[in-house]
């Protein structure tokens, strides 16, 4: 049982750092953020890449939940972009917990 609770805390963990970032990027530049990567130059390439791997959750659950509501989509597609985004959001949130706790101790 603790490991499912250390799954969803981690999951949870990794779909806010998704949120932070999606936001940031959105008041930063006035725009949501897209699955789309920049080849002006690599250091935009790079910075967009980034940015893509951590807000991915987030991007596909506005896409997903726009899509509900705007084109009605069938719920399936609701489920199936959770159940994505939720796994990306386990896989970001051991990432960045791992980080914390390598620069905290």
């Amino acid at each position: 049982m603790s490991e499912l609770a250390l799954a969803a805390y981690l999951g949870c963990a990794g779909f806010v750092i998704s949120g932070i970032v999606g936001s940031f990027y959105q008041l930063v530049t006035g725009e949501p953020l897209r699955f789309a990567i920049s080849v002006e130059t690599w250091i935009k390439g790079l910075l967009s890449c980034v940015l893509c791997v951590f807000a991915g959750p987030f991007i596909i659950m506005r896409n997903a939940i726009r899509g509900r509501r705007v084109e009605q989509r069938p719920l399936g597609w609701l489920v199936a972009s959770s159940t994505i985004a939720g796994m990306w959001s386990l896989c970001s949130g051991i990432m960045v917990v791992h980080a914390a706790l390598i620069v905290l101790l």
